[in-house]
């Protein structure tokens, strides 16, 4: 997207968000009796509400109230009306892609409100219900078509989510709609940039120079979100990709990769060998973005991946197993998009409103294959799975941990979800430098040593020749039979958390909801770090720790406190494993500033090769004033 479109997009976004908060925190106000400074209106005093709008209220009373871990009654409310604005945003602008004349995923249902094709068929199917609705029925056909994209991204259609309770209103609605289809804004609705935009732009850039102006540290999450949005240009993303997984292919295959002509920017010098890598079967190779945004990064690497599954499938090495398991062409070539996103992709953010977007903008571009595949929707495989996923503490309530706790019976993993719950405490701050999988690992593995120096005694008996009194365990372990235990406490875990969501007690069913629902979502982030990555890519956020991370990163990142991005590459370098491959875009001051010396001696010199290193200078960035490099880093 040229600078040009930019600049038309960037106003409209921001009219957009205006309309949507000014309607939710009307509707608050004036509907559910929810003031923006925290003050409530008795419900009793709420004489027009029904017993579907009174359970709406107390519904987002939970959610204000399950938020207010991070701050008081005032900022949960902000923060709750700017996701659900952010949420409805997103939806629209997802349905006009979906609509889009490359697309055709949906019939025509936006673009002209409620003269669209779409709806006007489906008032032809339901008229009675349709006559029975206020506004005509558009609302109810909007909300059906959000119901039936919700099997496949339940992240950004699950209406089920709290930033679903609000819908926006009838004048609201067409108003954004009247924005959102602006012929000014024609040639955006084809571009699989466009929510990356829109997420960034959402927040203003007045928001994020006050916030620096503030303080010089974010003050916490959402302010590290925004202060680091800045979207990667096409190129570099294409640098960095080309650099590290294709160059991993390349070097897998020994230059015989399609991969040489579609990586223009990928180095080979000519006067090298090409380095020899042992071939890997396509589903076995993971990559990462720890700071994935909106998901460019992962976008254009689902690009390489099409290449490489194709030519997988005739290798003479690892084409074998991939035909045993798909014995022809056409049903391998169905499954690629599927496999790619399932086995390949992988994204962290602390934004949820991130991981929304690049769902979403993965989703859509798998459909995109299966269109050139000649498949039409009936016949396109499911996506069941995106691996994009939020970094985000545990849920807060204690009553509710205590709660659940009780439920469990398994003193170990009773013992192990509590101590999950205290080490993911600053996790919206910390993000992917959070090395939870270490200290899970850790916890494990020493649960396990003295499980099998239990398992010898007979009867119980804690007494060995040389420890004459009892051993005083932190775990027990007399119910366990096999080591497979340890390997089931994540899936025993979820099974009862969704138990825990649906039993309803004291009237909290939907704060249980809210509870199991988040404890879910960082048990997703704990399960994707658990095994090694072949290429990282990154575009981390840069500058001090926010104020609620900034002892973790101290004690965890020594070398490397001084600044995020640095930190980052620390931490993106342990996630991979040998010869692995990072690619990131920062600041360039670590290559030449004092301060960032043990950088540079104790993690870039002695731990990696520097395959390759870009002085990219100012302007990268969009609006960032940054100097920027972007560079290649290979594990030793």
């Amino acid at each position: 997207m040229d600078e040009a479109t930019r600049d038309r997009l960037r106003p409209r976004v921001a009219e957009a968000r205006e309309a949507l908060e000014h309607d939710f925190r009307e509707q608050l106000e004036g509907t559910y009796g929810i003031r923006a400074d925290g003050a409530v209106v008795p419900l009793e005093r709420l004489t027009h509400l029904a017993y579907a709008g009174r359970a709406r209220r107390q519904a987002i009373l939970d959610t204000v109230s399950h938020a207010q871990a991070g701050g008081g009654t005032r900022d949960a409310i902000a923060r709750y009306v700017r996701e659900a604005a952010f949420t409805a945003l997103n939806r629209l602008a997802a349905l006009k892609l979906m609509e889009a004349e490359n697309r055709r995923l949906i019939r025509p249902s936006v673009g002209a409100y409620r003269d669209s094709t779409g709806f006007k068929e489906f008032i032809q199917i339901s008229p009675e219900l349709c006559l029975s609705e206020p506004d005509g029925g558009y609302r109810l056909y909007v909300e059906l078509l959000y119901d039936d994209l919700a099997n496949e991204l339940g992240v950004l259609f699950d209406r089920g989510l709290p930033q679903s309770l609000l819908f926006p209103s009838e004048g609201c609605l067409r108003d954004v709609l009247s924005i959102l289809n602006d012929s000014a804004l024609v040639g955006i609705w084809t571009e699989d940039e466009t929510l990356g935009w829109i997420y960034q732009f959402f927040t203003p850039k007045q928001l994020r120079d006050q916030a620096r102006k503030e303080s010089a540290a974010p003050r916490n999450s959402y302010e590290l979100a925004f202060r680091n949005q800045f979207f990667t240009p096409r190129y570099v993303v294409e640098f960095l990709v080309d650099n590290t997984l294709g160059r991993l292919w390349w070097e897998m295959r020994q230059g015989d990769t399609a991969l040489v002509e579609r990586c223009r920017y990928m180095l080979r010098p000519p006067d090298q060998p090409i380095a020899a890598r042992q071939k890997r079967d396509p589903r076995a190779l993971r990559v990462l973005d720890p700071a994935a945004g909106s998901g460019h990064f992962l976008l254009y690497g689902f690009d390489l991946f099409e290449v490489i599954y194709a030519e997988a499938y005739d290798d003479p090495n690892l084409g074998p197993a991939l035909r045993k398991d798909y014995p022809d062409l056409a049903s391998y070539q169905r499954a690629v998009p599927e496999l790619i996103l399932r086995h390949n992709l992988h994204g962290i953010d602390i934004d949820l409103r991130a991981a929304q977007i690049a769902a979403l903008a993965l989703w859509l571009r798998a459909q995109r294959t299966y269109q050139q595949l000649g498949l039409k929707l009936a016949q396109r495989p499911r996506i069941r799975r995106v691996n994009v996923v939020t970094a985000e503490p545990m849920p807060g309530e204690a009553d509710l941990l205590e709660a659940f706790l009780r439920g469990l019976d398994n003193p170990a993993v009773r013992e192990l979800v509590h101590s999950t719950w205290q080490a993911m405490r600053s996790a919206d701050e910390i993000g992917s430098l959070l090395k939870i999988e270490q200290a899970l690992t850790a916890e494990a593995a020493r649960a396990k040593k003295d499980w099998t120096n239990l398992a010898p005694l007979v009867q119980g008996k804690l007494f060995t020749p040389d420890q004459p009194e009892p051993r005083q365990l932190n775990f027990e372990y007399s119910f366990v039979e096999d080591e497979r235990f340890w390997l089931q406490i994540v899936d025993l875990v979820l099974a009862e958390l969704r138990r825990f969501a649906t039993s309803a007690a004291n009237g909290k069913a939907y704060v249980r909801k809210l509870f199991a629902d988040d404890a879910e979502r960082g048990f997703a982030f704990i399960d994707l770090l658990r095994q090694p990555f072949d290429c990282v890519w990154m575009n981390p956020p840069f500058g001090a720790a926010s104020k609620g991370a900034k002892s973790y990163i101290e004690k965890e990142y020594p070398r490397t406190k001084n600044d995020l991005y640095a930190a980052f590459v620390e931490r993106g370098l342990e996630l991979l494993r040998p010869r692995g491959l990072l690619g990131a875009i920062t600041s360039r001051t670590g290559f030449f500033l004092t301060s960032f010396r043990q950088w540079r001696e104790e993690i870039l010199i002695p731990l990696t090769n520097i395959i390759t290193v870009a002085d990219l200078g100012y302007g990268v960035l969009d609006t960032a004033m940054v100097e920027t490099a972007a560079y290649v880093l290979e594990k030793h």
